[in-house]
């Protein structure tokens, strides 16, 4: 390898990526241009780019051109909605620290309809089977039927089939589970199964909204 025009046998070597000038049997190594996108999961789909069972993965819906990328997070095999992928392994992994967990907004119906009891328990926590205590930072009726409702519901932790677990622990059935935003990024109208790329907008609000969550739980100076 040359470093700046000088040989370096040392794999350990520092080097700076934006600045460094390096080559290996003399042909320039530069550094993959970051790409972050935003995914329209559907229902049926492992949040994984490869599958021991041979199952239908999130790769499958990725331009074959593109430079490897992987989930930042996961959505169960049952849930849909809004997934981000990256190859910026750092900037995945400060969406996932909780220091900065991002609020994530699901859309969600069940299985009868909703009353002020059921809404209650959830903004409380609930105990699951497994004791573990979840809970949500809001919640709410967006619409109902006769036999079913659709609720919003708050996290901003992700821990496994949360919201599944949480209802089925208070014994009601989850139907669809649908991710509509991440922090200040909406699903919004990108259809299901699409793909397409943040804007820079898109990107700074996220990075903005990670500082601001870091920050609000920043302990205070004694």
């Amino acid at each position: 390898m040359r470093l700046n025009g000088a040989i370096r046998r040392d794999p350990e070597a520092h080097v700076y990526l934006d600045r460094d000038r390096i080559a290996v049997d003399g042909k320039p190594v530069a550094a993959t241009a970051k790409i972050y996108l935003m995914l329209n999961k559907p229902r049926g789909v492992v949040t994984t780019t490869s599958d021991e069972k041979g199952r239908q993965t999130v790769c499958a819906f990725l331009d074959s051109a593109l430079p490897w990328v992987a989930p930042v997070g996961r959505l169960d095999k049952a849930s849909e909605g809004l997934l981000l992928l990256t190859n910026d392994s750092e900037w995945a992994a400060q969406i996932l620290a909780p220091a900065s967990h991002l609020n994530k907004t699901y859309h969600v119906q069940i299985d009868r309809v909703a009353d002020a009891a059921l809404l209650e328990s959830l903004g409380r926590g609930v105990r699951t089977d497994e004791n573990e205590f979840l809970r949500v930072v809001s919640v709410r009726i967006l619409r109902g039927g006769k036999r079913n409702s659709w609720l919003e519901i708050v996290l901003d932790e992700g821990r496994n089939r949360h919201i599944r677990r949480m209802l089925a622990a208070l014994g009601v059935e989850v139907l669809r589970l649908v991710r509509v935003a991440i922090g200040p990024l909406p699903l919004a109208q990108l259809d299901k199964g699409s793909v397409r790329a943040l804007t820079d907008e898109e990107k700074q609000s996220i990075d903005q909204a990670m500082l601001g969550r870091a920050m609000h739980l920043r302990p205070s100076p004694c």
